[in-house]
């Protein structure tokens, strides 16, 4: 990233071409952009494994006694809750990484204020400031 005219210019990440008036320094975008991508690969990953883990249960009671199908029946469950958070996560993550393309990232999408690199560090995917959490 260079300075160009009060902007910060990305030309070397062709995922990144912006100018943006920010400010977050150069290396702490590309530093939470970064962490952003890590945290979208895990989760990627995490999704993969609940996939398997909330497929049907079979309820073939000669394979099974009645007990390890309600337990089967609980884990998929639990399964299925963590699928609806990892899916919100998910959009989430995507949303902030739109965000720094369109040039908006770290600004409030309430207030429009400037959402401190602090708060952006612990949740790179914040899109409000501390005032007006959503």
């Amino acid at each position: 990233m260079t300075l160009e005219n009060g902007k910060l210019c990305e030309h070397d990440d062709a995922a990144l071409v912006t100018c943006m008036k920010h400010h977050l320094t150069t290396d702490q975008i590309i530093e939470l952009r970064a962490e952003l991508q890590r945290q979208l690969v895990r989760l990627e990953q995490s999704m993969r494994v609940t996939e398997k883990a909330v497929k049907i249960v079979e309820l073939d009671q000669t394979a099974v006694g009645r007990l390890s199908r309600m337990d089967s029946l609980q884990n998929q469950s639990l399964s299925k809750g963590l699928r609806e958070r990892e899916v919100a996560r998910l959009s989430q993550l995507r949303e902030a990484i739109s965000r720094i393309e369109k040039e908006t990232f770290g600004l409030c999408i309430a207030c429009g204020g400037e959402i401190p690199y602090e708060r952006l560090f612990v949740f790179p995917e914040a899109p409000a400031c501390g005032e007006c959490q959503i």
